[in-house]
């Protein structure tokens, strides 16, 4: 079995999409290389990205079209540009939004495609024995993400359940006919995947050499209007009209009277073991191929998950239901070959959760973001911490930034973080906080870029159920530099995180 605990270390965390580009959407182009040449630098080992999967209305990594594929917005440009695929001057043609700080989706959606299916055309990549062997080793989900990409264009956009009925059900002959009718277009979708795994792969070989791993991030759940559930429907609990009997969601607590409505379809667990958890083993694989480590996010929903019925309007109604437990976990282990499996053990830890981190020695989470409401036995707090085998968060893609959260609070709201800190300046609170969580026993210390920038809540990165603001901050051209790699540098040589 894999040995999950990682090496003592420090790193960052930052989207892909957060990266400097000329795009309008960080890739895998050139700053990501520079980024990967910062950690290096700054004596960081690990970068954690936030899931890389096609991204869908709300533009949300947690809600992609496929648990397989990658976003074809992540594809460098100047980089088709230089394989001859594309004229530079052609991608600078369009309009990708007028700010540099933020990710301008709409402008993103309505240009990207165009370019790289005038990429497409150029490209001689079906005459490649490197691309039929691409096709050959993700043959378990590309024809049908390919195909589900598609009939998504053909049908206007909308979601699979508003799509011809012979195709939404998947009869053969309306599989036949849609695959022959478009044919360009899933080649075109083929393409895409083939330069996504290609450019990834090609910055993760860099990555390696420079000491620097990649740490992932994989949802727990399919969205429903996914290739995945599309094409594996007898996986899920839905109705015979495809509908879902059950949604997910978290229920009511003391931050929401209704609770949160999720709206991804269940699992049906019992037909995934009855396949050997088929589905699970292929996308560790492929998640092998993408990182060094994974994240498994709401992995506390393997032990027991909250069922809400399905088009409830709240979570008030829902029950929880037992999970797969260790069935799950053991398939995993044995699939995982050097995949380092994470477990975001946040929330509601039943001694169930805490046992199946221990028996698989699983790291689990702590946030520092999470440790100051006054009480000093708080988990999250490092003074607590009593097993090395976890990481600390300053916070995480959903919480403020640590100066946003901190530096305008009242005396009387900050009194305990002063005692622990040991200054009263807010200024150095968030300096004060990275020393707390560099000096920890956890194995693993990793802040987001905007708080190794002490930003404010203006590059917060989401606020969990709200839309339209999400998953745009990005960082300008040289914003971190020599100043913060040598602040980095300094905690890791003092705190032994070499």
């Amino acid at each position: 079995m894999t040995d999950h605990r990682l090496e003592r270390g420090a790193g960052i965390l930052l989207p892909v999409t957060s990266l400097p580009s000329s795009y309008g959407i960080g890739t895998f182009g050139k700053a990501a290389y520079e980024f990967i040449d910062f950690l290096r630098e700054a004596g960081q080992k690990y970068w954690q990205v936030l899931p890389l999967g096609p991204t869908s209305y709300g533009d949300s990594p947690y809600q992609s079209f496929s648990a397989f594929a990658g976003n074809p917005y992540l594809i460098d440009l100047d980089m088709l540009a230089e394989e001859g695929l594309l004229e530079k001057r052609y991608a600078e043609s369009f309009s990708w939004g007028d700010s540099q700080q933020y990710v301008s989706y709409d402008k993103i959606y309505e240009s990207r495609f165009r370019v790289l299916k005038e990429a497409f055309r150029n490209s001689l990549h079906r005459e490649t024995e490197a691309f039929r062997a691409f096709e050959e080793e993700n043959r378990y989900w590309l024809p049908d993400y390919c195909l589900f990409m598609a009939c998504k264009e053909y049908f206007g956009g909308k979601e699979w359940l508003s799509w011809e009925e012979g195709i939404r059900f998947r009869r053969p002959e309306a599989l036949d006919k849609y695959r022959k009718l478009l044919r360009e277009e899933t080649d075109f979708w083929a393409f895409c995947q083939y330069k996504f795994f290609e450019q990834w792969g090609r910055l993760r070989e860099y990555a390696a050499a420079g000491g620097i791993r990649i740490i992932g991030d994989m949802p727990i759940y399919a969205a429903m209007d996914s290739a995945d559930v599309w094409s594996h429907p007898g996986l899920f609990q839905l109705e015979e009209n495809l509908l879902p009997k059950f949604i997910a969601g978290v229920p009511p607590d003391a931050f929401s009277a209704t609770g949160q409505l999720w709206g991804n379809p269940l699992y049906d667990w019992e037909a995934m073991e009855k396949e050997d958890f088929k589905w699970w083993r292929k996308r560790i694989q492929s998640s092998e191929k993408l990182y060094d480590a994974v994240r498994i996010d709401h992995f506390i929903g393997i032990t027991r998950y909250y069922a809400v019925p399905g088009g409830a309007k709240d979570s008030v109604h829902g029950t929880y239901e037992p999970g797969p437990g260790s069935r799950l976990t053991d398939a995993l282990n044995e699939t995982a070959e050097n995949l380092r499996i994470i477990a975001e053990d946040l929330g509601v830890v039943t001694p169930q959760v805490r046992k199946l981190l221990r028996d698989n020695g699983y790291p689990g989470m702590k946030v520092l973001a999470f440790g100051f409401d006054g009480d000093p036995a708080n988990e999250h707090l490092p003074h607590n911490y009593k097993d090395p085998n976890c990481i600390v968060y300053g916070g995480t893609h959903d919480n403020e930034t640590l100066a946003g959260l901190f530096c305008d609070k009242s005396d009387e709201v900050l009194t305990y973080l002063f005692e622990l800190t040991g200054t009263r300046d807010r200024s150095r609170i968030v300096e004060s906080l990275f020393r707390q969580a560099y000096g920890s026993i956890a194995d693993v210390v990793i802040f987001q870029a905007q708080d190794v920038l002490k930003l404010d809540n203006s590059a917060r990165m989401n606020t969990p159920s709200t839309l339209g603001e999400n998953w745009r901050w990005r960082l300008t051209r040289g914003q971190l530099g020599q100043k913060e790699a040598q602040w980095l540098g300094f905690l890791v040589h003092t705190y032994n995180r070499y």
